[in-house]
């Protein structure tokens, strides 16, 4: 039994897919079944069901790959120990990212990094909070950046910066005669949300007391902040963004924003890895390139905001 085979069976298991697990092992469908046969045939026993759609693991199969998983960790960190103590910044590092936070943080440091160091393979998935904290358990990602939560204590984790929510109003709403938004104002109104799940949606439905958030026909769920800004433009309700958004914005869209009325509920960004987490030098790199990209006054929690 190989750590490749491991490898293989391990990627079959994440993705029920072999063509899909070859892809992502860098291989040829034949070579990946192949090397999984062999490893069946060593152990006599069958690790997938391949008549199930999408291909599912055996009872037996399940524990022989869990137990891979374990170890596959196990030797990952060998070579990050290595790494560390050479402080090499080449290799691959894989970084979650929540997909609220992505399109407006990734833009002003990730071009710039790896012109500057390519001999890093960063890889970047974006992922919702619950998925992060699974992949970091299985050690699929090495680190993650997202909003600081409660239960959280188990990770170890650095703050990036702190960002406030903003309101999106649209021209024929009757917010748009105001110049700051209060929870208050948000009652009746014709709201666009993301699906739960998303910690951007439920930190805004808890600070502004949404409670018929989940059940009123005026509020709506797709999945996309951009989404939700065109329906607003377009002359539909108020939708909310995240303070980076707003360099990317003409000054059209500009005249659409509202700030909320002190205090202004504002999520903590971190930088989150597991306790046992050892490649440091990567990590303190990645953090203060983060840090140096954003605005000075985000770095720090000031006096007229509400973290959420």
């Amino acid at each position: 039994m190989t750590l490749q085979q491991m490898e293989y069976i391990v990627a079959v298991y994440r993705l029920r897919h072999f063509a899909k697990a070859a892809e992502y092992c860098k291989v040829t469908q034949p070579t990946l079944s192949s090397m999984i046969q062999k490893l069946e045939d060593e152990l006599g026993i069958k690790i997938f069901d391949r008549t199930a759609q999408p291909v599912t693991p055996t009872d037996i199969g399940q524990r022989v790959i869990e137990q891979s998983w374990k170890v596959l960790i196990r030797a990952r960190k060998i070579k990050d120990i290595v790494a560390e103590a050479k402080q090499a910044l080449g290799g691959t590092f894989r970084i979650g990212i929540l997909p609220t936070i992505a399109p407006y943080l990734l833009p002003r440091f990730f071009p710039q990094l790896t012109s500057q160091y390519p001999e890093m393979e960063l890889k970047v998935i974006e992922m919702k909070t619950e998925e992060i904290k699974r992949a970091l358990a299985r050690a699929e990602i090495d680190a993650a950046i997202l909003v600081r939560l409660d239960n959280m204590e188990h990770f170890a984790s650095t703050t990036l910066f702190y960002e406030q929510f903003i309101a999106y109003v649209s021209r024929e709403d009757r917010l748009f005669e105001k110049k700051s938004i209060r929870t208050a104002d948000l009652n009746n109104e014709f709201i666009w949300l993301l699906d739960e799940g998303h910690c951007f949606r439920d930190q805004l439905v808890k600070f502004c007391d949404l409670k018929e958030a989940r059940t009123s026909k005026t509020t709506y769920s797709l999945g996309s902040i951009e989404t939700f800004m065109r329906m607003v433009e377009n002359g539909k309700g108020i939708t909310f963004i995240p303070e980076l958004a707003l360099p990317q914005l003409s000054d059209r869209q500009r005249e659409l924003i509202r700030p909320f009325a002190i205090p202004i509920p504002t999520r903590e960004i971190i930088m989150m890895t597991t306790k046992s987490f050892v490649r440091h030098a990567v990590l303190n790199m990645l953090i203060d390139t983060i840090k140096s990209s954003v605005p000075e006054n985000m770095l720090k929690l000031n006096n007229t905001e509400q973290r959420v």
